[in-house]
C-alpha cells in the first residue's frame, strides 16, 4: 500500500535509494556512474538524453539531489532540466522542484527553476530551459578543452610550472566533466610521450587516484599493454603494476 501511494506521488523506493547513493558519492568525492553500466561515468549529456533509462536516477528525489548538490554546474543544470517536465505530475514534485530552486548552490539552476515555476510549468518554458542547458554544457566543455590545450602549450614552452600543470590538468578534467574515453586518451598520450619529462609523469601517477575507478583501470591497462619506448616508461609500468595490485587488494577487502 505504501509503495503504491509513493508510486502515485512520483517517488519510489528505488529513487530514494538512488538519492542516498548519490549523496554518498558526493561525500566520498567519487563520480556517478550510469545505473546498470558501472564502467560508464554519468555525464551531463546522459541526463539530457530523455531516451536513456537512468532507472532510480530518474526519480524526482534523485534528480533533485543532483541539481542541488552536484559540485559541477553543468551536471546540476542537466539534472534540473531533466526534472522540470515532471513538475506538472503533482504538487509534491512541483514542491520538490521549488526546493531545488531555493537550496541549489548554482545560480544558473536557480534561474532556470524560477523561470519554469513562473510559467506554471509551461511546456514552452521547459523546452527553452532544456535548450539553454544543452548550449551551456557544450560551451563549458569547449572552454575547459581550450584551457587544457593552452596549459599544455605553456608546459612545453616553459611558461607553466610542472606541478601547476598537473594540478590544473586534473582540476580541468574534473570540472569539465570530460567523457572517460577522452580522459583516458589525454593521460595516456602524456604518460607515453617522449617530450614530457619523467618528473611530470610521476606527478601524474601521484594524482591518478583522483581519476574515476573505470578510467584509472583503463589507463593502467593501456600503459601496461604498450611496448616501453624508453627506460622511464618501463619504470612507470612497474609502478603501475604495483598500483594495479594494490587496487585489486582494496577491492577484494571491500
Amino acid at each position: 500500500m505504501v509503495a503504491q501511494i509513493a508510486e502515485r506521488l512520483g517517488i519510489t523506493t528505488k529513487g530514494l535509494e538512488a538519492a542516498l547513493k548519490i549523496k554518498e558519492s558526493y561525500k566520498a568525492g567519487t563520480p556517478l556512474c550510469i545505473p546498470g553500466a558501472e564502467s560508464r561515468i554519468l555525464i551531463p549529456e546522459n541526463l539530457m538524453n530523455t531516451n536513456l533509462n537512468l532507472h532510480g536516477f530518474d526519480d524526482p528525489i534523485a534528480l533533485a539531489v543532483m541539481a542541488t548538490r552536484d559540485p559541477e554546474s553543468s551536471m546540476a543544470l542537466a539534472a534540473s532540466a531533466r526534472l522540470s517536465p515532471l513538475g506538472p505530475k503533482n504538487k509534491l514534485i512541483a514542491g520538490v522542484i521549488g526546493l531545488v530552486g531555493q537550496t541549489t548552490k548554482h545560480p544558473l539552476v536557480r534561474k532556470c527553476v524560477n523561470l519554469v515555476q513562473e510559467s506554471a510549468f509551461n511546456p514552452s518554458a521547459i523546452s527553452a530551459v532544456q535548450r539553454s542547458a544543452a548550449q551551456y554544457i557544450l560551451k563549458t566543455r569547449k572552454q575547459f578543452t581550450i584551457a587544457m590545450r593552452q596549459n599544455l602549450y605553456g608546459l612545453m614552452n616553459g611558461n607553466i610550472a610542472p606541478r601547476e600543470f598537473v594540478q590544473e590538468f586534473f582540476a580541468l578534467t574534473e570540472a569539465g566533466n570530460m567523457r572517460h574515453d577522452i580522459r583516458k586518451k589525454l593521460l595516456l598520450s602524456l604518460m607515453l610521450s617522449r617530450t614530457v619529462r619523467p618528473s611530470i609523469k610521476f606527478m601524474m601517477l601521484e594524482n591518478l587516484h583522483r581519476m574515476p575507478s573505470p578510467v584509472r583501470r583503463s589507463i593502467i591497462e593501456g600503459v601496461l599493454k604498450t611496448e616501453p619506448l624508453d627506460h622511464h616508461v618501463a619504470v612507470i609500468q612497474e609502478e603501475l603494476k604495483w598500483m594495479a595490485k594494490q587496487e585489486k587488494i582494496y577491492r577484494g577487502a571491500h
